[in-house]
Formats: C-alpha cells, sequence, structure tokens
C-alpha cells in the first residue's frame, strides 16, 4: 500500500474503521499473525528468525478531523476539533461531512462585518461554521446529524525538490513504514502495532501496551518541523530533508538514554541521515507505552512535517526513507 492511498484516506479519532480495515488487509499476508484488539488497533505479528528478543514498532492510524455539534436554523453546521487544530488554520478550508462526504467549507463572519475588536483576535471555533449549502437546519441535519465526522478534503501530491503535501502524514508516514518493515526478515520477533486515538490522549497505545511481551518499544511519528519563515536556526526543532529525528524527550516521555545513544551510533554506523528533535513539547505514544503493564524502552524516530495538524502538511520523502532504514537497521541487529 503507498503513501498516497493511505493519506486520502478518512480515520480520524475515533472513527478509524476505513484505515484500520485497509491495514489489516494488508498486514494479513506480510506477518504470521494479525489481530484487532478491544482499541481497534491493528496488532500484527512476526516471529524472528533467532529467536533474538521482541520489538514492537508502533505507529498510529488516527488523524485530526472535526465533528458536527449542531446547525444553526438557516442550515450552517455548528462544529469542533478533534485533535489539536487551530482554528486560524480551518477557515476557508473545503471539508467532506460524513460517510456520504458532503462537499462543504469552513467559513467566517466575513472581515467586511467584523468589528474592530473582531480583527484582533483569533476566532475560535464557536465563530466558525460549515457551510454546506443546506436551506435551513432540517435540510443540513438530514445528512449531517450531530457526531458526524468531518475531514479536510485534500489530495496527496508530490511537488518541488522530492516534497509530499497531504492531510494526514501525521502519522500515515509511520504506518506506511510499518507495512514496509513486516515485508522484512528479522533474527528477533516483531509486532508492528497500527494504534488508534494517539490524536486525542494516546488512548489506543494504553491498549496496545498490555497485549505484547516486547520490552522494547520504537514509535514512528511524525512531528512538528521548525524551519518556516525567520525562524533563528538555534530554534529550529527539525528540519525536512535532514532525515529522521530522533528524540530525547518530549512532553509525554523521556526517551530510553541507552536506546537513544544506540540509535544514534547505528544512524552513524550505517550512514543514515538523521537530526536530533532539538526540542521537548508536544507528545506521542512513547508516553503509553512508558506508563503501562511494567514500563517499557522507548525511542522515538519522527519525520519532519511543516504545517502539521492542516490540510496541507509538508513532509520530504527522503525523511520517510531514513525513518524506514532506521527502524530496519534496528531490527536487523537485535
Amino acid at each position: 500500500m503507498d503513501l498516497k492511498t493511505l493519506c486520502e484516506m478518512n480515520g480520524a479519532s475515533g472513527d478509524e474503521k476505513a484505515v484500520r480495515n485497509a491495514l489489516l488487509e494488508a498486514a494479513k499476508p506480510l506477518c504470521d499473525s494479525v489481530k484487532i484488539d478491544k482499541m481497534g488497533n491493528v496488532i500484527a505479528y512476526k516471529k524472528g528468525t533467532a529467536g533474538k528478543g521482541h520489538v514492537l514498532f508502533s505507529a498510529h492510524m488516527d488523524e485530526i478531523g472535526f465533528i458536527i455539534l449542531d446547525a444553526t436554523e438557516d442550515g450552517l453546521l455548528m462544529f469542533r476539533p478533534i485533535g489539536g487544530v487551530d482554528p486560524r488554520v480551518a477557515v476557508s478550508k473545503y471539508v467532506v461531512v460524513g460517510e456520504k462526504k458532503v462537499k462543504g467549507v469552513i467559513g467566517a463572519l466575513a472581515i467586511h462585518l467584523q468589528s474592530p475588536e473582531d480583527r484582533q483576535r483569533v476566532l475560535g471555533y464557536e465563530g466558525l461554521y460549515i457551510d454546506i449549502g443546506a436551506k435551513d437546519k432540517e435540510d443540513a441535519l438530514r445528512d449531517c446529524p450531530p457526531g458526524t465526522f468531518v475531514y479536510y478534503d485534500n489530495d496527496y501530491q508530490e511537488f518541488g525538490d522530492g516534497c509530499a503535501v497531504a492531510k494526514a502524514l501525521d502519522d500515515r508516514v509511520g504506518c506506511y513504514n510499518l507495512l514496509r518493515l513486516l515485508q522484512g526478515t528479522y533474527p528477533c520477533d516483531i509486532t508492528c502495532a497500527f494504534v488508534t486515538q494517539e490524536e486525542v490522549g494516546l488512548r489506543g497505545a494504553y491498549g496496545a501496551a498490555f497485549g505484547t511481551d516486547a520490552d522494547t518499544v520504537i514509535v514512528l511519528e511524525g512531528t512538528t518541523a521548525g524551519d518556516m519563515g525567520d525562524v533563528d536556526k538555534v530554534k529550529r526543532v527539525c528540519e525536512p530533508g535532514l532525515g529522521v529525528a530522533v528524540s530525547f524527550m518530549d512532553g509525554a516521555s523521556i526517551a530510553h538514554v541507552e536506546l537513544y545513544r544506540e540509535m544514534l551510533a547505528l544512524a552513524d554506523e550505517k550512514g543514515i541521515a538523521y537530526q536530533i528533535k532539538r526540542g521537548a513539547t508536544g507528545g506521542n505514544d512513547a508516553g503509553a507505552y512508558q506508563r503501562r503493564k511494567e514500563g517499557k524502552r522507548t525511542c522515538v524516530l519522527s519525520v519532519p512535517c511543516r504545517y502539521i495538524h492542516g490540510p496541507s502538511s509538508v513532509i520530504k520523502l527522503s525523511d520517510v526513507e531514513a525513518q524506514y532504514q532506521l527502524a530496519k537497521a534496528f531490527a536487523e541487529t537485535r
């Protein structure tokens, strides 16, 4: 399954069914066993050739999105975000609503009609609506009732100097590379966990942590690039094109020190492009794996992503390859 196919699927936290089913079918011929657990995670297990331990590789299948609350009397849909979505990014973007993929656009009061005070602040979601061209409230809610999921309506495209743009690169890049890992053979047992609901609190990974006896977890993620505009070099947390970003710490976890150093040494030995993520913000599923059962050694390998959690995130495909190569090298050297 290619990255384009994965990114163009819709699967916000709590609505991962389409992505889950596709990953399940893609994983089946590549592993010894695969199952869906009670949290909706896809857990794919592949036995090693030499019985040298057990490593879990994890990536989250969910993406950010929106959900319908209600509609106004004149037919505009009221909604809220699923996950961290800056309302400034959402205004005027095309969306699809529900399983019928009703076309819509996120709108706000035109600037001509805003008060001077309005222009000095960021409009919150209470000031944004989704316009699907409905004639009234009843018409709007017929196909888009409360609880309906909403997605950005964007295609995957490759452009420029080895770049790709899409709506769900976080974290379909990780899912893509997990499937690639399952195609290989390794001395250790590996489990590839495609987990749910990362964007709303690492919920799927908390469940997955109980379903494996692996003591080492490598999380494959997408992370915020900090190289846009006039950002000082020292403040650029990571940059597309410099390789996979290896984290020593973030807001949810601290990497196992020996594992972190081993990963950097392995990248140097194999000539794999990498960078150290120079920041300790945000969080990812490593935090869940560290905190459940007896705990796990964790390290996070991320693809730097510009405009993350927006409709048009941008990556360098060379970083996706570097993430895969480092994860693969780690499994091959257990």
